[in-house]
């Protein structure tokens, strides 16, 4: 659902704009919003599992038939720390791009090298996330980034969590039928919202002028953190 997140946004930009400066997503932080918004709000939401839990249970009887939907539900939104990030929790998936981020600006400034990373990447698990990773494999190897040139992409990820929530509730704002119509798998309403006020513009604004003109508001963590103190507050009883 997240790699799909990326694929709508690029399907839906205003086909005008193909092979000109103007195609393709305005900024990562955007894109990863969109990846974002579906593999969370969507894909670990209740909503969405009220509808497909009995579908995949009628998949998997032997695994899932004496589970049920609210024990599902908790299992997939388990707060654990967690060596792989795209395995991480919403909740302590940002300490992940932040230690990145970090080791980042040190490679950067020269004042890591990286030789020493390995150790650095260790000792930041331990400290952020009281892990420590069983090999390389699992811990500064994990990600293809750095090996691919992208230094500096994943604050994106963090920018795109904010943003995720500050789009769906422009959303649902604007179109209060969407959460009823993801409990019945129908999605046509959020995708149409997000298509009208994000996807068809592809980069015709700048990434804070697209923000505001779809939500109203410059980039906000104030709904985001409302979103994850609502969600598992109400997931832990705190």
């Amino acid at each position: 659902m997240h790699e799909a997140g990326h694929a709508l946004y690029e399907q839906g930009v205003d086909p005008s704009y193909t092979r000109t400066p103007l195609g393709g997503g305005t900024s990562m932080g955007v894109h990863e919003s969109q990846s974002r918004l579906w593999e969370n709000l969507v894909g670990r939401s209740r909503a969405f599992w009220s509808h497909y839990y009995p579908k995949l249970r009628e998949v998997f009887p032997q695994i899932l038939g004496g589970i049920e939907a609210g024990a599902f539900y908790r299992a997939i939104n388990t707060l654990t720390p967690s060596e792989i990030r795209v395995e991480a929790d919403e909740v302590t998936y940002n300490l992940h791009i932040l230690l990145r981020f970090e080791l980042e600006v040190a490679l950067i400034e020269g004042s890591l090298s990286v030789a020493d990373l390995p150790a650095a990447w260790n000792a930041k698990m331990e400290e952020y996330l009281g892990l420590v990773p069983k090999n390389d494999s699992a811990g500064v190897l994990q990600d293809i980034h750095w090996a691919d040139g992208l230094f500096g992409y994943f604050p994106t990820y963090t920018i795109g969590n904010v943003l995720s929530v500050q789009f769906f509730d422009a959303a649902v704002e604007a179109r209060p039928e969407i959460p009823e119509e993801i409990k019945s798998g129908s999605f046509s309403t959020l995708l149409g919202w997000l298509r009208e006020n994000v996807h068809r513009h592809g980069s015709r604004y700048y990434p804070h002028e697209l923000v505001e003109r779809a939500t109203g508001r410059p980039l906000d963590t104030a709904p985001y953190l409302r979103y994850l103190e609502d969600k598992f507050g109400e997931l832990y009883s705190l």
